[in-house]
């Protein structure tokens, strides 16, 4: 393939979404293959990058700036749409972090780390950046606790 034609990383490293500027989360085929419609699912190859900024509209992008859209996805996925489960794997929701943050304590969030580290985790396959949804719900919840 001539290098001509293929957009180079930044001097740091990252690729960064062509829309927002967002750095992108690389993905393999697992993430692609179970969120994008099958009708667009040919723009990814093998490989991309996620955009995880929750107001822009392109949701994977590759070296070639070619993207798939939100809109372009098989169902809502979180952060896009709130309401869409955070874990893919085990459908814990935005109003579950909400309530353990309420809680005296989080047992929703505790319940899925011991989930997370089982079997039925299939993170690489399942979650829309490939990647295990541990941090983003610790992150929310801090967010969530903090503004109580």
């Amino acid at each position: 393939m001539n290098k001509a034609f293929v957009r180079e990383p930044d001097a740091d490293g990252r690729v960064l979404c062509p829309r927002c500027g967002t750095p992108g989360t690389a993905v393999g085929t697992g993430p692609l293959d179970t969120h994008i419609q099958e009708s667009v699912r040919s723009r990814m190859g093998d490989s991309g990058w996620y955009c995880r900024h929750p107001a822009c509209h392109v949701a994977y992008f590759n070296m070639f700036e070619q993207a798939v859209l939100v809109s372009e996805l098989r169902s809502p996925v979180y952060p896009y749409d709130v309401d869409a489960p955070i874990c893919a794997c085990f459908g814990l929701t935005w109003e579950d972090v909400d309530a353990d943050a309420r809680d005296a304590a989080p047992m929703r969030i505790r319940e899925l780390l011991r989930q997370a580290k089982s079997p039925a985790a299939r993170c690489q396959l399942l979650a829309v950046d490939g990647q295990c949804c541990i941090r983003d719900v610790q992150h929310l919840y801090l967010k969530l606790h903090k503004a109580r």
